[in-house]
């Protein structure tokens, strides 16, 4: 074994963050490895606890040390001993950048790929969705089921590396304000600290938690109205009624609340149809809720 391997299956940080993670049962896991500290603690964890590790990095070609970050997670990978796979993808400057690079990211991962995200990740997260107007979908945050480390701080994953002797890479567009998140985690973050005098990302992520189970319960709920039903779903309590009808229509993403409200008033008669996007719409017939592609009858 390395030095870093030796060091890691001794370490009581190591022992002790592995039993604060959620990692799958499966015995092949798949993560995705940047370089930085979360993603470096996310492998190093994954390793810890003995299945068997890929790691994943996508060089997006935004930064001129992109190159050098791609090698030197190859090089960890192979004194740990794990797979290592590198995809290359091309992102084009200009507006919505993190969000373009974030898809063409996944686009080129495995579909079970692990997310080095922490407890600061999610209460950015949070606050981001609540500046956009999300409901609680939204602001109950991202799920422990491809995020293992949400139960992790990021100060954790910088001690854990420090105390094994990893380096991470240094992210320059982590600086970059010009980023919405950066400017939520440099920023906002801090304001809030001050003005509530205490940790809010635990109270964030605690209230994200809270949410995700009232979410997974109207979700539920709303999983037992036929939304094609117009009867049924003008009935339906309206949070209930909503629910269902995002369901039905979430392929190939979820509709906004405005196309939700155009298909409630078909159900209730208020209007004969609605445009839902895509070159789809809504009919409403002999009291059924009808799904039209535009060519297709």
């Amino acid at each position: 074994m390395s030095a870093i391997t030796d060091a890691l299956f001794s370490s009581t940080l190591a022992t002790n963050l592995l039993a604060r993670t959620t990692f799958p049962s499966q015995t092949d896991l798949h993560c995705a490895v940047s370089g930085g500290a979360d993603s470096l603690a996310l492998l190093l964890l994954a390793v810890r606890s003995e299945a068997r590790v890929t790691a994943w990095h996508v060089d997006h070609g935004l930064r001129p040390e992109s190159l050098h970050d791609a090698a030197y997670v190859e090089d960890i990978c192979k004194e740990l001993g794990v797979a290592y796979e590198l995809r290359s993808v091309e992102v084009a400057p200009g507006a919505n950048l993190e969000a373009r690079a974030r898809d063409a990211r996944y686009a080129v991962l495995p579909a079970d790929v692990l997310i080095g995200h922490t407890a600061d990740d999610q209460a950015e997260t949070v606050l981001i969705n609540l500046l956009r107007g999300s409901g609680t979908a939204g602001l109950a945050g991202m799920r422990r089921v491809d995020r293992p480390l949400l139960g992790i701080r990021r100060s954790e994953t910088h001690a854990l590396c420090a105390e094994l002797g990893v380096t991470p890479a240094h992210d320059s567009m982590n600086d970059d304000l010009r980023f919405q998140r950066v400017r939520i985690r440099k920023e906002v973050v801090p304001l809030l600290v001050d003005i509530a005098k205490r940790d809010v990302v635990d109270v964030l992520a605690r209230q994200a938690a809270i949410l995700r189970d009232d979410d997974d319960v109207l979700e539920e709920l709303a999983a037992m109205i036929d939304p094609t039903d117009a009867r049924a779903i003008s009935a339906a309590p309206l949070p209930l009624a909503r629910r269902a009808i995002r369901q039905w229509l979430s392929n190939p993403k979820p509709p906004d609340l405005a196309t939700v409200e155009r298909v409630l008033a078909v159900a209730r008669g208020e209007a004969n149809a609605c445009d839902v996007g895509g070159g789809r719409s809504v009919r409403r017939s002999r009291q059924r809720l009808e799904l039209h592609v535009v060519g297709m009858r």
